[in-house]
């Protein structure tokens, strides 16, 4: 890696600082749903650097990289997913005794097939609609039963070895095991094209050679642990640095190899990152042609894959139906739209997701995202709804806008756990505290009348009352809320559009939201809209 303020060699390096992008909540959510990085610097065997995105090592080098690091930041996402996958294929299964269709037989090989497609889709799709995507390692609780396994595994490790180098003579049995890891986990951080250093790493920690020094009984631990240092330091990203130091300055060869293998996996960790960043264009590329192919592999091993998905969208074709829409079904684009209007109420309802409802297919990778969007649109709703009622309340404060938007940044502290109504319930009485105490200290501070006992008794109710969800402001609010996410998702056009009446000092926070749904819903609809487009059309047609 590039190294800053150092002078190594390029055939020993890789840059793998990042360059973030900068990224704006604008006005205008219509921007490229799938928006990503630019390309990135790498070093060729021969020292010389390229940036060819779309070469055919390039992809084999990103396919190899990804797949050595698990994603333990998805393992929720893909978990979810693979466990509804078996559920599915279980469906296909015939019972005795019960009448069925005629059984439809998938051999071992295609289901585990289907499963690891499965797999790489979830990977594919993270990266995709997650523009800040990143590995990281999750370490377990510390009071779990898989940190005392753990903790008991490492521990036994490094006694034995610790015992075996206090030998007399020394035993470097387990040590040979230690530096043929070391080893593999040096090698792994290299590109295929970093022959040079490779070669270097066999010919100094080769095998045959160390097994004739402990032979002869000369071996030097402490010499290797320093190679070993030296060589992670040229290798590192700059945010290394410091942890490579540290590993210098530890005393005692067995802490010092712990702390190797420590940072090793860090540095992996780092590569793997690195990566995903430098292929993220590629992949976003093609990541709704690679879902769309994973998903069809996945429903030829089962029944019926898109048995939630029809329910969920033919019980909208309904509600459409009892509002007295005609449909045509013989003019395309009667249908095109009629599917654009679908599927927008549709992905609406994903924001207030009743739970006793099995999710859609096609949406379960993304049911985490949707369900944090609705409760954000929760917060919205009440911030809006407070702010609102505080302005009927005490109109002459409400001119000022440096009150709004402090006032507005507080009650937003106060709802940041709140998930539920029982939730806002609770937590109602302490917003209608700040509220007031803004109010008197607004009144004081801009020297206006100061709060009337019975203005602020009407306040206090009328704040108290936003927790019924019929309530008139705050069903205003989530209606115009609803509106503009939904013009959002159907506009056929990139027209920027206008904030709803009286939400504008939610400005920011109402974009930000818009512009996630809009992302996932344009993605959504690039991998699956063919499916949607058959379930709709065949839900209108004459029975």
């Amino acid at each position: 890696m590039d190294r800053k303020g150092k002078e190594t060699s390029p055939n020993q390096e890789r840059d793998s600082s990042k360059e973030k992008s900068p990224t704006s909540d604008a006005m205008d959510v219509r921007g490229d749903a799938a928006a990503g990085g630019g390309s990135r610097q790498r070093y060729n065997s021969e020292g010389g650097a390229s940036n060819d995105d779309g070469s055919d090592q390039g992809k084999r080098n990103s396919e190899y990289m990804v797949a050595i690091y698990y994603p333990t930041v998805i393992q929720d996402h893909f978990f979810r997913f693979y466990s509804f996958c078996w559920r599915k294929i279980a469906q296909g299964f015939t019972i005795p005794g019960i009448a069925a269709s005629p059984p439809k037989f998938v051999s071992l090989e295609e289901i585990m097939t289907a499963a690891n497609g499965m797999n790489n889709m979830v990977l594919a799709h993270e990266i995709a609609v997650d523009q800040d995507f990143k590995l990281k390692n999750i370490e377990p609780p510390n009071d779990s039963i898989h940190r005392q396994v753990k903790d008991t595994i490492h521990k036994a490790f490094w006694d034995v070895l610790e015992s075996e180098l206090n030998e007399d003579p020394p035993n470097y049995s387990q040590a040979m095991v230690l530096l043929e890891d070391v080893k593999q986990n040096l090698i792994s951080l290299l590109l295929p094209q970093h022959t040079k250093i490779k070669e270097e790493i066999h010919e100094a920690l080769d095998a045959a050679l160390i097994r004739q020094q402990v032979e002869r009984r000369v071996l030097d631990f402490q010499y290797y642990a320093q190679y070993v240092i030296t060589v992670m330091g040229k290798l590192c990203a700059p945010v290394r640095d410091e942890k490579i130091k540290e590993l210098t300055e530890i005393q005692g060869v067995v802490p010092m190899f712990r702390g190797i293998l420590e940072t090793l996996d860090l540095m992996k960790l780092d590569m793997a990152n690195f990566t995903i960043d430098y292929f993220r264009p590629n992949i976003i590329a093609k990541s709704v042609e690679y879902e769309k192919q994973k998903f069809a592999e996945f429903l030829k091993i089962q029944t019926d894959g898109l048995q939630y998905t029809r329910r969920w969208l033919v019980e909208h074709v309904m509600n459409f139906r009892k509002n007295g829409e005609v449909f045509n079904v013989e003019d395309a684009n009667a249908i095109r739209s009629l599917t654009t209007n679908v599927l927008g109420e549709a992905y609406l309802e994903l924001l207030d997701w009743n739970n006793r409802n099995p999710y859609p297919e096609t949406l379960v990778m993304d049911q985490g995202r949707f369900t944090e969007l609705g409760r954000r649109c929760l917060r919205l709703h009440i911030t809006g709804s407070v702010l609102l009622v505080t302005a009927s309340t005490v109109q002459p404060l409400y001119g000022i806008a440096a009150f709004k938007e402090k006032l507005k940044e507080h009650i937003k502290v106060l709802m940041e756990d709140n998930y539920t109504n029982e939730d806002l319930e609770n937590n109602l009485p302490n917003i209608t505290e700040q509220v007031v105490k803004e109010v008197r200290e607004g009144l004081e501070r801009y020297e206006m009348k100061p709060l009337e006992t019975s203005v602020e008794k009407m306040l206090r109710g009328q704040i108290m009352e936003i927790a019924r969800e019929d309530h008139k402001i705050r069903h205003l609010v989530r209606m115009r809320v609803k509106e503009f996410l939904l013009q959002t998702v159907t506009s056929s056009t990139a027209a920027p559009l206008r904030i709803p009446l009286g939400l504008s000092s939610l400005q920011t926070e109402l974009t930000s939201i818009t512009g996630q749904f809009l992302r996932l819903v344009s993605h959504n609809r690039a991998v699956f809209g063919e499916y949607y487009t058959d379930i709709i059309t065949q839900a209108v047609l004459p029975k």
